[in-house]
Formats: C-alpha cells, structure tokens, sequence
C-alpha cells in the first residue's frame, strides 16, 4: 500500500461574516503589526475596507500593500517583501483571488528564507527549510482555493512563464471563507472562477495521484459547482455564492495533495504570454482535454456522472466521454464562458511554443494520460 500525505489548514472559518474571527485571531496568537496584500481593484471598491474595518475595530495595527496584479509578478512579490521588512509586520493577511494570496505566499516564504529573495529559485517544489511568515488568507473569489493549498503561481515576465511553486511551508495558518467578500465579484470573474474550481475537482479526480480521501473531496465540490455555479453568477443568489466558496475550498482540500493535469499546464502559458484569466483559461481547454484523457479515464467520468444524478447503466465509453463533456460545456455555456481560445486573443502560429512550454510545466506529471508535444499541439488546435 503506497504512503499519501495530507496537509491542511490548521483552522478554517466558513459562514457570512466571518472575517470578524480574524481580530481574535490575531490577539490570541500575539501578532502585533498585519500586512494587509491585496489588489488595486478590491482596494478601490470598498472589499478590502471591510477586512481592514474589523482590524480598526479591534485596535491592530496595519499596513496595505495594494499592487497586486491579476497575474502576479517577480516584481510585485520582491516590492511587497520590501515593503513587508521595512514595515516590520509579524502576519500577513491576504485579501483576494489567487492574485493576492500567491502573492502574500511569496512573500510570506522569502520573509523566513531570505535566500530565495530572487524569486525565481522558488518554483516547481522549493525546498526550503522554514514556515513562511503567518498567513491569514480571505478569498474573494469562489475558485482558486488558494487558502487551503501548498501550491502558488507567480509570472516570471522574462521568461513568459508561470511558475507553479510547491511548498507545505507556504499554506496559511487560517483561512476565512466569507461570502460577503464574494457578493462584489462581476458576473465574469464569478464565472471564471467557478470554472476554475470545477477543473481543480475534475483534474484532482483523475489525476494519477487520487485515493479514496481526495475522492470524497472532489465529487462533492463537483456536485456543488453544477448545482450552485449558475444561480452564483447569474441571479447572484447569496446562498449559491456562499455554496460556491465553499465547493472551491473543498475542491482545493483535494487537488493540493494530489495534483492536477494537463489543463492546467496549458493555461497556464496562456496567462504567461497572454495574460488570460486563469479561470478563464481553464473553462476554455478542460471539455477539449477531456476529451483526450477519457481513453484512459471513462470510469472516472462515469462516476462523476452518476454523482450528478446522470445513469451511465448501458452507456459505451464514447457515450459516457460525450456526455460528460457535454456536461461540462452545458455549465460553461450557462455562465457566459467564451467557448474558443481565438475569442481570447490567442495566436495559433503560437501554439507549438505555448505546447512545448505546457510539457514542462509542474501540473502535467500528474495528468492520467501521459501526452506527447504534438498531443498537445491537437488539443490546443481543437479548442481554437
């Protein structure tokens, strides 16, 4: 029997309001000076204040640190770990989606190992020897579940890459799951995002890591996501939002200790040299990459098909592969996902370079099938 790892938060809050734990928090654990890493965006709207109020409130002292960008740099990691040392903060609170969480990691990682300050030795799975800098993580987005995973990705602009960087010594030690924070999210970002919590479900479910633990896991957020995601996005019903946040974060409990696929490692080199959403980039690829890995994978599809109320009983394998995508198309359809990889700028003369860059990325060890360059040439072409 093989040996399986798992590493989680050592406390979560879920429920409307519950960034109010956090001050608390903060006093019992005897941290003086908090960090606030969010983004312009959420600054500007009014979604970090309430955050930063509960702070004022409590009488903790604080700092923002609001440059993040949607995909963030080496530059905006190297400026918030200045900005942490001269500031002198003992706990970072992350306010955001992956943007501001991957960033607060980083940060939070180079603060206690000064050696990988260049950021750049951080990628693929670091080895380094100390916790990061104590991290407090809000999400407002229902999709990356960055607040429960080992995993964060920072573009490396030179290289037009995304490093996948992977350390336990990076995972926050709380994460507040408050779907107030997420109520503000557009229709577009909500859609995006949930697509990306559904390809993390997808993905850890068929990934060649997966066991009984992180099966549980994923096909109760991938039951979750095709329930709620709809209304989340387009009734922004408060119920199906907070359903989502916490599908995303159940989703992320598995895929962080078992790993993801190949659609990952291409969308990753969409966001790399395009700047394409993550989710985004997700919910364009994962039907096509499906379709490639249910050669090895149908039973898998057909076991989440049958969690999501669909008999496969009599169904061939072609059947169970089609209904399945079509499954996952429907949904995406329904949210306003753009259906072809043209529609987000991509270059098709582009896309042997964006395959080789996929074969190396971190997530592809993991995928169920094990693809060639010219597999993922096809797959790229097909969504096109």
């Amino acid at each position: 029997m093989s040996i399986n790892r798992y590493i989680l938060n050592e406390t979560s809050y879920f429920g409307k309001g519950a960034r109010k734990m956090i001050a608390d928090e903060i006093k019992q654990r005897g941290f003086q000076k908090a960090l606030v890493i969010t983004d312009q965006a959420l600054f500007d709207v009014g979604v970090t204040e309430k955050v930063t109020k509960v702070l004022e409130k409590a009488g903790i002292e604080f700092l923002v640190y609001h440059e993040v960008k949607p995909n963030p740099t080496v530059e905006n990691v190297q400026n918030g770990v200045k900005v942490c040392q001269e500031y002198g903060a003992d706990v970072l609170v992350a306010v955001g989606g992956g943007s501001a969480i991957d960033t607060a990691k980083a940060i939070g990682i180079i603060m206690t190992n000064p050696e990988f300050s260049d950021v750049v030795s951080l990628n693929g799975v670091a080895n380094t020897k100390n916790k990061s800098l104590p991290l407090i993580a809000l999400p407002t987005t229902a999709g990356t579940a960055a607040e429960v995973t080992i995993n964060y990705v920072i573009t490396d602009p030179e290289k037009e890459v995304k490093m996948v960087c992977v350390d336990p010594h990076d995972i926050p030690i709380l994460a507040v799951i408050d779907s107030e924070l997420m109520e503000s999210m557009p229709k577009n970002l909500a859609a995006a995002t949930g697509m990306d919590a559904l390809t993390h479900a997808i993905e850890g479910y068929i990934t060649k890591a997966a066991w009984d633990m992180s099966d549980m896991f994923h096909l109760r957020a991938i039951q979750l996501i095709f329930k709620y995601l709809p209304d989340a996005v387009n009734k922004k019903d408060p119920e199906a939002i907070e359903k989502m946040g916490l599908a995303q974060y159940i989703a992320g409990m598995g895929f962080s200790n078992v790993g993801l696929g190949i659609v990952h490692s291409m969308a990753h080199q969409l966001g790399a040299v395009y700047d394409t959403p993550h989710g985004l980039a997700n919910a364009l690829l994962l039907p096509y990459v499906m379709r490639y890995n249910g050669a090895v994978c149908s039973e898998r599809f057909a076991d989440i098909l049958e969690a999501l109320g669909v008999s496969t009983v009599g169904m061939t394998k072609n059947v169970i592969i089609a209904t399945f995508i079509e499954k996952i198309k429907a949904l995406s359809a329904s949210v306003g996902i753009t259906q072809s990889l043209k529609d987000v700028g991509v270059k098709i003369e582009d896309i042997p370079m964006l395959a080789k860059k996929a074969m190396v990325d971190p997530c592809k060890p993991g995928n169920p099938r094990d693809p060639s360059v010219e597999d993922i040439i096809e797959i790229f072409k097909m969504a096109y």
